[in-house]
């Protein structure tokens, strides 16, 4: 009995092993792959098979407005193109929060935010926080800057019937496309994303009027530190 419920252990041992190799070289093959292939995130994945809509469309990110591009950066990850993935200080602050007892707001960088959609889960928790970390300097590590933030425009869900990409919710919200986004507009977008179940850029109430006229001065003023994933390292703001 002892040797047969050892070797039950073991094969256990042995397949819990064999998933973990797999979960983990899922991330560590398709990374590269990114390089070249445009990816489908684990949301829309979610659509999919459920048999729910999905609406994306692909778009360069040279093709998209600059005002955007600042506008998302100033608004979710003002670090960006100086961090490695991870913005550590912030980090560390969170950390602090935490063991004080406080509130604490995530900390997620924009690079960790594209990990947790093409490889994580949505469900707040510490186990995925912990996962995002590595993933996010991985991915840092083989995706340039521009081609990061191309992924997260791409797969960023931006509205509540399965608007996903910078195309459908900038076609949902104001009936125009992605390039021929005037100051209002691009971050009227930005402020969507924390929220895009819930939050709606085209008929904003005063609360995300107010937070995206925050985001629009900061970017007007700060808007080169958003360069990186401009044509050239410029953007034309």
């Amino acid at each position: 009995m002892a040797r047969k419920a050892s070797k039950g252990l073991w094969r256990a041992l042995r397949l819990l092993g064999t998933v973990i190799a797999v979960l983990v070289a899922i991330p560590l093959v398709l990374t590269p792959v990114y390089l070249v292939v445009d990816p489908i995130s684990v949301p829309m994945l979610e659509r999919y098979l459920t048999g729910r809509p999905v609406t994306r469309t692909w778009r360069d990110i040279d093709h998209v407005s600059d005002r955007l591009k600042a506008s998302v950066i100033l608004s979710e990850d003002g670090q960006f193109c100086r961090h490695w993935g991870v913005d550590v200080g912030a980090l560390r602050a969170e950390v602090d929060n935490f063991l004080a007892g406080e509130p604490t707001r995530g900390a997620s960088t924009l690079t960790m935010q594209v990990a947790r959609n093409l490889f994580l889960w949505n469900d707040q928790s510490y186990v995925r926080k912990a996962l995002e970390i590595p993933l996010a300097i991985y991915v840092d590590l083989i995706l340039s800057k521009k081609r990061i933030m191309e992924i997260y425009l791409n797969i960023a869900e931006w509205g509540p019937e399965g608007e996903f990409g910078i195309v459908a919710g900038s076609e949902r919200a104001f009936e125009r496309q992605p390039q021929n986004l005037d100051w209002r507009t691009a971050s009227l977008l930005a402020v969507t994303l924390p929220n895009p179940l819930v939050r709606n850029p085209a008929r904003p109430n005063a609360g995300l009027l107010r937070v995206a006229g925050i985001v629009e001065d900061r970017a007007r003023t700060y808007g080169t530190r958003a360069a990186c994933v401009g044509k050239d390292g410029r953007l034309d703001l």
